[in-house]
């Protein structure tokens, strides 16, 4: 038997206005994004922002649905409308926040299981990191450099 030990790096920073002027650009948008979401069974509402290497952003915001299942988180919301837009480029940054009617979201919310694998797929095919920004409503901010750093033992296409 082996052990393995990982270990992930992350900034952590004290409020947006400590980030480059792109950077609270691009999460100032997934702001807008999150404040415009569906939520009206979660009270939870996120938004995300995606920039691209042409300089677009392109936001998606989280949809419920009376049906559960058949809502969506803002990240994939984000990153399918991205890959249907502009299937050619490259996804550089995401930026995510998220807040609630019912209590103050203080801590950085990062994405779920199922958005880290969904995203994971495109910084994979397009063999290139994607960094990752987050936050929750008010609090600190983490940025980590690749998608691949939240989600370990990651699965691809090369395992088909």
């Amino acid at each position: 038997m082996k052990e393995i030990d990982f270990s992930l790096k992350a900034k952590m920073f004290d409020s947006v206005s400590e980030l480059s002027q792109d950077e609270q650009n691009l999460m100032n948008k997934a702001i807008e994004a999150r404040n415009n979401a569906y939520a009206p069974y979660s009270k939870f509402q996120v938004g995300a922002s995606i920039l691209l290497d042409n300089g677009v952003i392109v936001t998606g915001n989280n949809q419920e649905n009376a049906a559960y299942p058949s809502g969506m988180c803002a990240e994939r919301v984000a990153i399918w409308s991205a890959g249907a837009q502009y299937p050619n480029m490259i996804v550089k940054k995401i930026a995510i926040t998220a807040a609630s009617s019912e209590i103050e979201v203080k801590n950085p919310v990062g994405p779920c299981g199922a958005c880290r694998q969904a995203l994971y797929e495109y910084e994979f095919n397009q063999k290139e990191p994607i960094e990752i920004i987050f936050m929750g409503e008010t609090g600190k901010i983490i940025k980590v450099t690749s998608l691949a750093s939240l989600l370990p033992f990651s699965f691809d296409s090369s395992y088909l």
